[in-house]
């Protein structure tokens, strides 16, 4: 039986089978094949149903199950090594009240006063391969994989070939004598940058690509030859190490043990510290999780560990795993969930958006139940039809993402998908864009999805910035006929809008107001609200400065428009096609009529070209702690500089506040200058 089919079993014995049962089918691919079959969140989710289930029903408890032990069986090509200390996994966390129960354990079990602070060592989880490395009288001896906790395979050769491990130990800063024999654990993993130039290589010698950092990282490490373990770009971190109660006295704590081993020469993350109480860990845990998508190296969460040695040793240990540490994973970014439907989309500028409706699902911290497939085309390379269970990937900022799942069956039902012949909002034909990719509706404002857009984004903060005048508002007004292009909107009467659902006298006055107080927007704003396609904020600026006039715009010609800051072929062919249409003119007229007016932009000429922000290009990505980004966008704009919204080699600064997303990485790749928030205000001024 499916996991994912609708029946249940009929009895809960019947359930912790079929999970005991999926979840090892998972783990020997994951821990024996090196393949991911589902992403680590259905895992999770999974393995603690099984958990509840057993301590729900003790007696249901069998000997196979995952909960038992760590992970599958060793490969047999290498020689099997018994580890001397098993490698125990670690519990989870994923919300904040399993973090305080985890502090409420740890008092209950090491009788500790409520007001005793309790310190932990606080690392980020690395998402690499598990491995245990031994020294002998400080020289490398034996490498060791977790295999399945308590046996592993001995990779020696190919340990030895990573370049940051040490392969003798040094002592000179060390106040501890080097024991004769040392077990250092830690994670082998590789670097973004390193891996994609790998998988570049890989390619272009028609070898293997890999999906992942952490898959390379297994992948290369269990394979027989040496040499290509010396070619890949591996890179090993410390997180801690097996030793004897005395040392343990003379250290007391893991804090402690890891400045020990980094005087040894290990290498040991520098992102390790240590925190008091929960408001301590979840405090690093946003901290770690808003530098994530920044760092090197794929984490995914943090490790929380008791930090005294007495306090663990008081503590002891589950048959699984410590009772003194903890992994706090982040959201994840991919999970699986079913394809339910597939919609259509008719967006601003008419074109024909194929939508995925989803079961929703949470990933990275966000309820997804829908997400854009982008075009026919893409449907079909992915081959996605609808009742597929499929994989939604959510990275930081990034639009969800619909991907095929290896793993699925097909209901019989399933039919591909095709997209419409006729608008689906106001059957006017589609036309294609040269480039066959993309469909849009010809019929332009009688199509009432374009209709609605258009006011909606006509409305926006950043073009003619009308307070009160929401997405639903313009929604009842287009559907009652009040409004069918932007100019009516300055011909809308009391009478008309306090008769509206949730329209009390004082918010339709407000609304009038707002609306009048429009009318003298900037030229930028106005040019940007017209929705041009191609033409977003900067470029409205750009196109304001040079043609000081709506006039000067409209009879603009192709020579004319090629010769403002950064506009190209497409983007001067898009705004001829819009002056062309004598609807949108018909439009514009009728907003002149209505008294939209505008003052003349500040000519370039006029600002101070001496300021570290005159001719410069920005990008803004993350949150900032005391500006908003419009408030950064508008003293960059004052200051001669420009703001664009996406990051390539001709971006001159990238400002980034936290949560910075992929843009962040982005910059970092092209060697774009990145400032920070204090960095951006000193340069102002």
């Amino acid at each position: 039986m499916s996991l994912f089919e609708e029946s249940e079993p009929e009895t809960p014995l019947q359930r912790v089978r079929i999970l005991i049962d999926q979840l090892n089918q998972w783990a020997h691919a994951y821990y024996v094949l090196d393949k991911s079959p589902v992403p680590d969140s259905e895992y999770d989710k999974l393995y603690r149903e099984l958990v509840d289930l057993e301590e729900k029903y003790p007696d249901l408890q069998q000997p196979d199950s995952p909960s038992k032990r760590v992970g599958g069986a060793p490969l047999s090509q290498f020689e099997q090594v018994q580890h001397r200390v098993p490698m125990l996994s670690l519990g989870n966390a994923f919300e904040a009240e399993d973090v305080h129960a985890f502090e409420r354990r740890i008092r209950d079990l090491g009788d500790l006063q409520a007001e005793k602070p309790i310190e932990f060592a606080v690392d980020p989880k690395f998402d690499g391969l598990a491995i245990s490395i031994h020294y002998e009288n400080g020289i490398m001896v034996r490498a060791i994989t977790r295999g399945d906790g308590s046996t592993g395979e001995e990779v020696t050769a190919n340990v030895k070939t990573i370049r940051n491990l040490p392969l003798k130990l040094t002592t000179g800063l060390s106040s501890l004598n080097l024991p004769e024999y040392l077990e250092v654990r830690g994670e082998i993993l590789m670097y973004r940058d390193d891996f994609a130039r790998m998988n570049q290589r890989q390619a272009e010698a028609g070898l293997k690509i890999f999906a992942n950092p952490r898959n390379a990282s297994a992948g290369t490490i269990r394979q027989l030859d040496p040499r290509i373990a010396a070619s890949r770009p591996l890179r090993f971190f410390c997180y801690g190490a097996v030793i004897d109660r005395e040392q343990q006295k003379k250290l007391k704590t893991q804090s402690a043990l890891m400045g020990w081993l980094a005087q040894l020469g290990l290498p040991v993350s520098k992102l390790s510290q240590t925190a008091i109480g929960t408001s301590g860990l979840l405090g690093y845990y946003e901290t770690i999780g808003a530098q994530r998508k920044s760092l090197p190296f794929e984490i995914d969460g943090v490790v929380y560990k008791v930090n005294s040695f007495d306090l663990q040793d008081q503590l002891g240990y589950v048959a699984r795993a410590p009772r003194f540490a903890i992994a706090h994973k982040f959201p994840p970014d991919e999970v699986l969930t079913r394809l339910l439907n597939i919609e259509v989309q008719v967006g601003r500028t008419g074109s024909i958006t194929p939508v995925a409706k989803l079961e929703p699902v949470k990933v990275g911290g966000v309820t997804v139940s829908s997400a854009t497939l982008h075009n026919l085309d893409e449907i079909q390379r992915k081959d996605l039809r609808v009742g597929d269970q499929v994989l939604v990937r959510r990275a930081g900022d990034v639009i969800p993402e619909v991907l095929p799942f290896e793993g699925n069956v097909r209901p019989e039902s399933s039919i591909p998908f095709f997209m419409p012949t006729v608008c689906p909002v106001c059957s006017s034909s589609l036309m294609k864009e040269e480039d066959g990719a993309v469909l849009r509706c010809a019929g332009g404002f009688s199509c009432r999805a374009q209709l609605t857009q258009s006011i909606i984004h006509f409305a926006s903060r950043k073009a003619m910035d009308i307070e009160g005048l929401g997405d639903k508002i313009v929604e009842t007004l287009v559907d009652k006929g009040l409004i069918s292009n932007p100019a009516d909107l300055y011909h809308l009467q009391f009478a008309q809008l306090v008769q509206l659902d949730r329209m009390g006298e004082k918010s339709v006055n407000n609304l009038l107001e707002s609306i009048h107080k429009s009318k003298n927007a900037s030229f930028a704003r106005f040019i940007y609200g017209m929705g041009i396609r191609q033409v977003g904020e900067a470029t409205a600026r750009d196109l304001a400065q040079h043609f000081k006039t709506l006039e000067a715009l409209i009879s603009a010609t192709g020579e004319s428009l090629l010769e403002v800051n950064d506009v190209g072929p497409v983007v001067a062919q898009s705004i001829l096609d819009f002056f062309a249409d004598t609807r949108n003119l018909e439009v514009l007229n009728g907003l002149v009529k209505a008294g939209v007016k505008w003052e003349t932009e500040a000519p370039t000429s006029e600002l101070d070209e001496s300021h570290p922000f005159f001719g410069k290009s920005f990008v803004l990505t993350g949150t900032l702690e005391k500006l908003s980004r419009d408030d950064a966008s508008a003293l960059i704009i004052a200051k001669g500089g420009k703001v664009i919204g996406s990051v390539s080699k001709k971006t001159d600064f990238l400002l980034a506040g936290s949560a910075a997303g992929s843009k962040l990485q982005k910059a970092a790749d092209l060697g774009v200058k990145i400032l920070s928030e204090l960095e951006f205000e000193t340069l102002l001024r």
